[in-house]
């Protein structure tokens, strides 16, 4: 379990120095803004390919999880984020040295807010952009992971059933990464619950090779938002924290530093 702390809690408080071997601490996530691609399904089975979608239909189903368009939430209780999920736009808000960043992912293109002032230099504005993305990319997954199953560049395989950690009888498939995400060599096992088809639990490979996992992690207490089940303050008090979804946010959220968001 050496690797138990490295995901979570390394990027949470590295937050304010991004450096160059910043990829190698994220989550080995995908990301649609820059893979063009769509899922494979000849790279997965077929098992494990209907379990994804049944995990897609009991939260809710891709027709409501595309109707959300934005989500805000608190990870690890280190940073705000609020995203604009249909036009790819991001703010996050670090409270450990009150920076803030505004970001839109489609363009890479944004502002940077530290030490009491809005950054000016190019390349400056530009390096802690592309440390706002990694660190989007992170926090997202924790919260949206499950519907990130058939994100581009993943392959999925059924392997057993068996038991959460805490009793449920579960189906449990794997998650490797083909060539994407910051962290391609990582793998997942998700715990997909035999009764309700919902995810449960999670364990972390930091390596694909690896036969014991680095740690296991619940993924409860669902709530529905605007149609769609989302795990937050889970039972392990490890968060997502403070998740709310909105209709409507005014464009000064995205454009504005000094704009007030939190409802």
């Amino acid at each position: 379990m050496k690797y138990c702390f490295l995901l979570l809690f390394l990027f949470c408080f590295q937050a304010c120095q991004p450096a160059a071997d910043t990829a190698t601490k994220k989550a080995p996530t995908t990301n649609k803004t820059t893979d063009t691609k769509s899922f494979d399904p000849a790279t997965s089975d077929a098992k494990a390919i209907t379990l994804a979608d049944e995990v897609m239909e009991a939260m809710g189903g891709q027709e409501k999880w595309e109707d959300l368009q934005y989500i805000s939430w608190n990870f690890f209780k280190a940073r705000d984020l609020v995203w604009d999920k249909k036009n790819n736009r991001v703010r996050i808000e670090v409270k450990r040295d009150s920076s803030i960043y505004l970001l839109n992912m489609n363009t890479m293109e944004g502002k940077v807010w530290r030490n009491g002032t809005a950054m000016s230099q190019p390349d400056s504005v530009n390096k802690y952009l592309k440390f706002a993305k990694n660190m989007w990319i992170n926090d997202s997954y924790w919260l949206v992971m499950p519907f990130k199953l058939k994100d581009p560049g993943v392959s999925l395989k059924y392997l057993r059933s068996d038991t959460t950690q805490a009793g449920a009888p579960a189906e449990v498939v794997q998650l490797t990464f083909n060539e994407v995400g910051n962290t391609p060599n990582n793998k997942y096992e998700v715990y997909i619950d035999q009764k309700d088809k919902l995810i449960k639990q999670w364990a972390f490979y930091s390596k694909a090779e690896q036969e014991k996992p680095s740690a296991i992690w619940p993924w409860d207490n669902y709530k529905p938002y605007n149609g769609v089940l989302l795990s937050s303050d889970r039972s392990d008090d490890r968060g997502p924290f403070e998740v709310k979804v909105y209709q409507t946010l005014p464009a000064v959220v995205f454009e504005d530093l000094q704009a007030k968001w939190k409802q």
